[in-house]
């Protein structure tokens, strides 16, 4: 009879494929996993900036704009810097992605007490354009 004998360092076939099998499905999910982190990283810069502004956060706020929406930044913060603000329902999505810009939409509202008078912003209704400068997503701004 012709019988393969196996040594103890060669596993027999039927043991090969699986683990190679387990590396491939390993190196998918990580392939699939970073996809689905760079494609969520712009909504998250939005949720984290107003997150920012609702803190009374500037510092943050800056460090999530582009250069060029610095200015507007601080006077997104200073329009809100005397009344007392929250967020409500926040969830953030990325709705386009191509090489260095994003665009976000956002559910959720931001609620402005101002004393006698409390407004809601919905912020459904905006869109966020965002720029990738140095490896990281900026906010910069609303598309024209």
């Amino acid at each position: 009879m012709n019988q393969k004998h196996f040594d103890d360092t060669t596993p027999p076939t039927i043991y090969r494929l699986p683990f190679s099998l387990l590396i491939m499905l390993l190196i998918f999910q990580l392939f699939f996993a970073a996809c689905a982190s760079q494609a969520e990283l712009p909504a998250q810069v939005i949720e984290a900036y107003y997150q920012a502004l609702t803190k009374k956060d500037l510092n943050t706020m800056i460090s999530l704009a582009c250069p060029e929406w610095e200015e507007q930044a601080r006077n997104e913060y200073n329009s809100f810097g005397a009344v007392t603000t929250q967020l409500q329902g926040l969830r953030c999505q990325t709705i386009s992605q191509e090489q260095a810009k994003a665009r976000v939409n956002c559910q959720g509202k931001i609620i402005a007490n101002y004393g006698n008078e409390v407004l809601e912003i919905d912020l459904s209704k905006l869109t966020f354009e965002l720029v990738q400068q140095g490896g990281n997503w900026r906010f910069c701004g609303y598309p024209k």
